[in-house]
């Protein structure tokens, strides 16, 4: 295996660097890859976060397993990276210094913006080598989603992979367009996505599962003998709606992430700041809260929570 013209033999453990763009101030942007061989041929699983910069739960996922030897295979190679996009996650950001987003920028141009450059370098260099993939991402703009996983569920190995991960929720979910999980189908190779916790926040909750998740995967594919077993019934969601504020004011929650909630139920009011009004927000929809927005400040059609409908 040779990843950025270094060579990985089977039962080796090497960090590459790859240099990715360089900034005005000179500063390298740097992108630092984790990789462990077996001796036996197997499988080869990539584990990657950071590719929204201010979504540390991925990379705290990936650095956690590198810490404690999870990533090393009983068979096969495991590619770990926890931070795609390191100015991000310096800079507290989603974006790259131009503003956009790494995650709609496949596959990517060598010679294209920062985004684009790193889309390019995973399209080239790694989404070739590997099997499978798992990419570790939480919610954005104030909104948790309770641990869950994103997949094609009309891909027969999509639906395999997830059940083997038994997230709380798995969610029928189609490739955004530019995305590396549609960039890696195109190539014939099957990625995961985890959502779990929020943006520049620590969710060990979300951290927990996507550990085991992870771990569960990698004893599925033969990668490792033990796993830890799950404490839930993995939750197949093929439909979703999100609840959308009808007037502006401050929302007060009276639901959890990951509660399960039933039609007409109550899910918390939006308040007149200065005291005019409290108007009730309700379900319209048997299901279950995956996704929930922490910040109070609501402006008429902004994003509350986001709903898995069960019938």
């Amino acid at each position: 295996m040779i990843i950025n013209g270094i060579e990985i033999a089977p039962g080796e453990e090497k960090v590459v660097d790859v240099n990715i763009a360089r900034l005005p101030s000179h500063t390298t942007i740097d992108v630092s890859i984790t990789i462990a061989r077996s001796t036996e041929p197997g499988p080869v699983l990539l584990l990657m976060g950071g590719l929204h910069g201010d979504e540390i739960n991925g990379s705290e996922i990936v650095r956690r397993m590198i810490e404690k030897n999870d990533h090393i295979p009983k068979v096969g190679t495991v590619i770990c990276i926890p931070i795609i996009n390191v100015y991000g996650f310096i800079y507290f950001s989603r974006y790259v210094p131009d503003g956009k987003d790494v995650n709609r920028s496949f596959p990517g141009n060598k010679n294209g913006s920062l985004a684009s450059r790193m889309a390019n370098f995973l399209t080239k260099e790694i989404l070739p080598i590997i099997d499978y993939g798992i990419d570790f991402h939480t919610g954005g703009a104030d909104r948790t989603n309770f641990p869950q996983v994103r997949c094609m569920m009309k891909d027969s190995k999509n639906v395999e992979l997830a059940e083997a991960f038994h997230a709380p929720f798995t969610l029928d979910s189609k490739f955004r367009p530019n995305s590396l999980r549609q960039a890696a189908n195109k190539l014939g190779k099957n990625i995961l996505v985890y959502e779990g916790g929020e943006s520049s926040r620590f969710d060990e909750y979300a951290i927990r599962e996507g550990i085991r998740g992870a771990r569960r995967m990698m004893r599925h594919l033969g990668m490792r003998d033990e796993a830890d077993k799950a404490e839930y019934d993995n939750l197949v969601i093929k439909n979703s709606s999100w609840v959308r504020a009808k007037k502006s004011g401050v929302f007060l929650s009276a639901v959890k992430s990951g509660e399960k909630i039933k039609k007409n139920q109550l899910l918390g009011h939006i308040n007149d700041p200065f005291g005019g009004f409290k108007n009730k927000v309700t379900s319209a929809v048997n299901g279950y809260v995956i996704g929930l927005n922490h910040n109070p400040i609501v402006h008429e059609g902004d994003a509350l929570m986001h709903l898995g409908v069960i019938k």
